[in-house]
């Protein structure tokens, strides 16, 4: 006998019923306040008792958001996912939109698309326990678009903390990627004299021009423990 996809099986869980949206057999609750979990006194992050967290990092092509974001959630004390929009805006295969042979409406709605997408991954993690850290190249120049979708998307206690080094640097770390993650030097510079807007935003700036990644990775978690104090407003 055939049972519809997304169908409970027999004998098997039942969906919660009234609790939101449901994704397979998992809850996914309404955007909510995430928690931010104070520092132990190693200055790490194990979150075990303060719930889980959810981190948007900003930066250009080049900044290396998506390294700092992957060892950061490599090496947390409490069970983290790493959400690349990159990533899962390439899950498209036939008729991807590569933005490098033209910005158009097409490159437009898959970003749309992929943002939504990391967007409902972030939330079902947080229903179930898991933190997040996403990376995506928000501009501050378009609020609707960036944070402000981010925020629909994941909910108001997102974390935004943007990784801004030096354009050499940024320029020297593009020449080194391949395929179509690789951008012209001129459009590297123009994205990156973009970024430099979130000067001034009072969000946290990490300048991670002469920092490894382990180091960086831990002026993230320095970050993320003094939001407990005071969250930034976006």
């Amino acid at each position: 006998m055939q049972h519809a996809v997304g169908a409970p099986q027999p004998g098997g869980p039942t969906p919660p019923q009234g609790t939101g949206v449901s994704t397979g057999h998992f809850p996914l609750s309404s955007p909510a306040p995430v928690q931010v979990p104070a520092p132990h006194g190693n200055g790490s992050l194990s979150g075990a008792s303060h719930g889980p967290i959810a981190v948007l990092l900003i930066g250009a092509a080049g900044a290396g958001k998506t390294t700092i974001a992957r060892h950061w959630a490599d090496h947390r004390g409490a069970p983290t996912a790493h959400i690349s929009l990159d990533d899962v805006r390439e899950w498209v295969r036939a008729g991807f939109a590569d933005p490098q042979a033209g910005w158009n409406e097409h490159s437009e709605a898959q970003y749309r698309l992929a943002r939504r997408t990391c967007g409902f991954a972030a939330r079902n993690f947080l229903a179930n326990g898991v933190s997040c850290i996403i990376d995506d190249a928000v501009f501050p120049d378009r609020p609707a678009v960036g944070l402000g979708g981010w925020k629909r998307h994941v909910g108001p206690g997102l974390l935004p903390v943007v990784l801004l080094p030096g354009l050499d640097v940024v320029l020297t770390r593009n020449a080194e990627r391949t395929g179509n993650r690789r951008l012209s030097d001129e459009e590297v510079a123009r994205i990156h004299g973009r970024m430099a807007g979130w000067y001034g935003s009072g969000l946290p700036i990490i300048d991670n021009s002469q920092l490894d990644v382990v180091s960086a990775a831990a002026a993230l978690d320095r970050v993320v423990a003094r939001s407990a104090q005071g969250p930034p407003i976006w």
